[in-house]
């Protein structure tokens, strides 16, 4: 038995080490990349960004659809064509004669004026919904570039423990040999150590996964071992008015912009409708080669005419009434994203000042009397003053104060990257 463990902790003190060092070898290796490097890397590489800024491209290529003039008509009209023979002699083009025609429709009341703003309003708001878009994947970026971190500080903070309760397992050892301890109080210590194995190994799975999906954000093909960020990982005690994030959020959000820029074009598409209800002539000319009865020397003659509809039932009465509503619920709509602005700063902003409030006592005290605790404890343990439970515990209570203080600045870090997210724009790095 005790061989067998001896052999168990002898691997695992050469694997683990081993899996470290050659983690350690290749971060060496790479380049760590700092939010800024990865916030640019993702605005020039994700997929899903980069479609929808083509189709802001496409609704410029719409302005110029919008502002086209209509095309010119042109006609050809052929006559006198002989149809039976005349005194005996076929001759059937001889009587032949040709009206060439063009004809163009005029549009009245600035319709070409009016399309073209209302696409070009529409390309503005394409690009604001393009802006939230990217606001929502940065939201998720930086999320993901956050657990990064605190991926890294727990197998830190694993790997921390690890190597302290190694050392314990160490006097332990000494003390048995000594007749300080009993078997049954090392193997107790010993078989510790699995949760302590299992807590690294899985720091270093969830670290990789972290990593993958940052990669996957970034559509980089590099490989996890050799890819890595950096940044700090702590909070920020001060925090601005909530009055200040609301001022900052209905000048920046892009989708209150883009619910403002579409009342805009509900008014402009208005503005068209009645104007498409108006009626536009159309002018034609012709040119004609032939004999005019009433004059036997005119046989070229030129011809002008105007054709005007009639709008009597249609007046695009429709349109009219619809686009007006348009308006109306393009208010609405605008009022309903004004709220959720504010629901999204109010909720982003107690979430950030709930964590301050939670990290402030253990940045003060818990983490120090954690570590004064264990230490006291560890040192009584080894002279007979405390008990094995005692000393178990304490080693507990500071691993769990540590791990908590960790999750505490990610779940910082990520109720300030909501809350950057409902304001539109990084107000809190």
């Amino acid at each position: 038995m005790q061989s067998l463990k001896f052999l168990l902790r002898t691997a695992c003190a050469l694997i683990v080490p081993g899996l470290l060092f050659a983690l350690g070898l290749n971060a060496a290796a790479q380049q760590s990349l700092t939010w800024d490097q990865v916030k640019t890397k993702f605005e020039a590489s994700n997929p899903a960004l980069k479609a929808d800024a083509d189709n802001v491209d496409e609704m410029r290529a719409e302005e110029i659809t919008a502002y086209l003039r209509p095309n010119p008509q042109f006609g050809l009209t052929v006559d006198g064509t002989q149809i039976a023979p005349h005194d005996g002699v076929w001759q059937p083009f001889s009587g032949t004669f040709e009206v060439p025609s063009i004809s163009y429709l005029h549009e009245r009341d600035h319709k070409r004026e009016l399309r073209l703003q209302s696409a070009q309003e529409g390309t503005a708001i394409t690009e604001s919904q393009h802006e939230d878009l990217k606001r929502n994947l940065e939201f998720t970026l930086r999320s993901a570039f956050v657990q990064t971190l605190e991926a890294k500080n727990v197998l830190q903070l694993a790997q921390a423990d690890l190597d302290y309760y190694d050392k314990i397992i160490a006097i332990s050892q000494d003390r048995f040999k000594a007749g300080d301890l009993a078997q049954i109080d090392l193997d107790r210590i010993e078989l510790l150590r699995v949760q302590y194995e299992a807590e690294l190994q899985t720091a270093i799975v969830n670290l990789r996964t972290t990593k993958i999906q940052l990669l996957q954000l970034l559509n980089d093909q590099t490989p996890v071992a050799q890819f890595d960020v950096t940044g700090p990982f702590d909070f920020s005690e001060t925090l601005q008015p909530l009055d200040s994030f609301h001022q900052i959020a209905l000048a920046n959000r892009p989708d209150l912009q883009a619910a403002l820029q579409t009342i805009e074009q509900s008014v402009t598409n208005h503005k068209l409708a009645v104007a498409n209800g108006s009626t536009d002539p159309t002018f034609g000319a012709w040119y004609t080669q032939n004999a005019s009865t009433n004059n036997p020397n005119a046989t070229q003659t030129l011809g002008f005419s105007v054709n005007i509809p009639l709008r009597i039932f249609d007046r695009n009465q429709g349109e009219k009434q619809r686009t007006q509503i348009d308006i109306d619920r393009s208010r609405q709509a605008g009022e309903a994203v004004r709220a959720q602005v504010f629901s999204d700063v109010d909720t982003a902003y107690a979430e950030v000042e709930s964590n301050i409030e939670l990290l402030k006592p253990y940045k003060a005290q818990y983490n120090d009397q954690a570590l004064r605790v264990r230490d006291t404890v560890t040192y009584a343990w080894q002279h007979g003053g405390a008990s094995l439970m005692d000393f178990l515990n304490a080693q507990s209570d500071y691993r769990q104060v540590q791990l908590a203080y960790v999750q505490l600045i990610g779940a910082y870090l990520t109720a300030a990257a909501q809350l950057n997210m409902a304001v539109g724009q990084e107000v809190i790095q």
